[in-house]
């Protein structure tokens, strides 16, 4: 029998973790998928976990997609439900979370090519995401231990950890650290990208350069506001207007 962490280096599930090493809980593998897109520091808190585990004598094992992210964006042949083709899926998030169905179908089949029980990084304040339906290898350890995405962030800056980019942890600025170029960031999150990480953003004028999809494409009243580049603007106007 194997059991294997899914983590992705944000807070939840590497405190999972640290808190399975520190409780002896069994613990043979942490399993990370690289999607390409991740930002730096993720990079980095990855590598110092592989250090750890290795001490431990515990196996670490990173996946990739077989085809690079930006090629699946950009360059692949995509059916339309309409029966058209066209280039790539464009951003990923929202409705079309499709680097996520590609992570999710690649853990799975990683953890069900053997026995294993499955560690999953799901705080016990999710409470939506604790009560979807899952597979039966799976266990949320956080959720048992009564850890909140708090108590999690809390834990691991505790233990020496932090997800510091720019002079700024980026768990101060945004609410989740998914991939940098993820739709579902929000306006407050975005415009906290454009004043703190001026290379993250010029990254996403790359990438919305090469679709016609803008990134956040309705707000909640319907009214379509969103490339990267209408943003940028309206950003910029804000911050004059701060100044002023």
């Amino acid at each position: 029998m194997r059991y294997i962490a899914m983590c992705s280096c944000g807070k939840d599930s590497l405190a999972m973790v640290l808190k399975l090493i520190e409780t002896n809980t069994p613990l043979t593998e942490v399993l990370f998928y690289d999607t390409g897109m991740e930002f730096d520091v993720i990079y980095k808190n990855w590598n110092k976990l592989v250090k750890i585990c290795n001490d431990k004598q515990i196996k670490t094992t990173l996946l990739k997609s077989p085809i690079p992210f930006e090629e699946k964006a950009f360059d692949i042949p995509v059916k339309a439900r309409d029966g058209t083709i066209h280039k790539g899926y464009s951003w990923c998030g929202g409705r079309c979370r499709w680097g996520t169905t590609d992570k999710l179908r690649a853990m799975d089949k990683y953890c069900e090519s053997e026995p294993t029980i499955c560690y999953v990084g799901i705080a016990a304040d999710e409470k939506k995401r604790i009560e979807r339906p899952r597979k039966p290898y799976k266990k949320l350890p956080l959720a048992e231990w009564g850890m909140t995405e708090q108590d999690c962030l809390e834990y691991c800056r505790n233990n020496g950890w932090n997800w510091e980019e720019y002079g700024v942890d980026l768990y101060d600025i945004l609410d989740r650290v998914s991939c940098w170029c993820c739709r579902n960031k929000n306006k407050k999150e975005l415009r906290n990208i454009f004043n703190y990480l001026p290379r993250y953003w010029g990254k996403l004028r790359d990438f919305q350069s090469k679709t016609k999809l803008p990134m956040k494409r309705y707000y909640k009243n319907k009214i379509e506001y969103g490339s990267v580049f209408e943003l940028e603007i309206e950003f910029r106007k804000e911050v004059e207007n701060e100044r002023n």
